[in-house]
């Protein structure tokens, strides 16, 4: 981030605007994934979770509490950027032919047109 979008980021955040407050956390977590160590991680995230319970936004507060819950799962991430986006694209094609098919006659024609 730049001098001058950190200056308007600031200005911003310290503003009374609800959706002030939810942009301004919502891209101190965007900032979380920039992380390659664990510790200085869950530093930031430590951080960012105490600000989003505290920013009355009951949204964020959600999300916030999703996040602790899964918090392991974030930072094995961060560890191996690794996601499951190929095995989810893979699947949503297959579901795909099934609901384009409507029906198949037998298994051997469904596995085909997979």
């Amino acid at each position: 981030m730049e001098a001058d979008d950190r200056r308007e980021f600031a200005a911003l955040r310290n503003s009374n605007l609800k959706t002030a407050r939810a942009w301004a956390l919502k891209e101190a977590m965007m900032a979380f994934f920039c992380y390659t160590y664990e510790r200085p991680a869950r530093k930031h995230f430590r951080w960012w979770h105490n600000w989003a319970v505290r920013s009355r936004l009951h949204p964020m507060l959600e999300k916030a509490r999703m996040l602790k819950r899964r918090f392991e799962n974030v930072v094995t991430y961060l560890k191996h950027r690794i996601t499951n986006a190929a095995s989810e694209s893979l699947n949503s094609k297959i579901q795909w032919v099934k609901y384009t098919a409507r029906g198949f006659r037998n298994k051997a024609n469904f596995v085909t047109a997979i």
